[in-house]
């Protein structure tokens, strides 16, 4: 199994980002998959999470409204859009999922700055 995040980087306040998560390794249209995000000194965050499909997905209370999940299961990818980013949004943003044990990519950075 493998996840490899990108599109993360430094972006101003209100801005936009989309991280991208590849997958490999697993059937990925079998999965759920969710994106987590580690702030220094804080406990990892479940973000966003969506069902094998696609058609079912949850966020966490603090970036409702502002970020969507999504996945196309053609390109084994699922993605993260992020809007009206703010300063509270900068993390280490990882891809997850479950398959007997929790597999995790490397992480992106994502610093939210003026």
């Amino acid at each position: 199994v493998q996840l490899v995040e990108s599109g993360g980087g430094l972006v101003q306040p209100g801005g936009s980002l989309r991280l991208s998560c590849a997958a490999s390794g697993f059937t990925f249209s079998s999965r759920a998959m969710r994106w987590y995000r580690q702030a220094p000194g804080k406990v990892r965050e479940l973000v966003a999470h969506i069902s094998s499909s696609g058609g079912s997905t949850n966020y966490a209370d603090s970036v409702k409204g502002r970020f969507t999940i999504s996945r196309d299961n053609a390109k084994f990818t699922v993605y993260l859009q992020m809007s009206n980013l703010k300063p509270d949004d900068t993390a280490v943003y990882l891809c997850n999922t479950l398959i007997a044990r929790n597999y995790w990519g490397q992480g992106t950075q994502v610093t939210v700055s003026s």
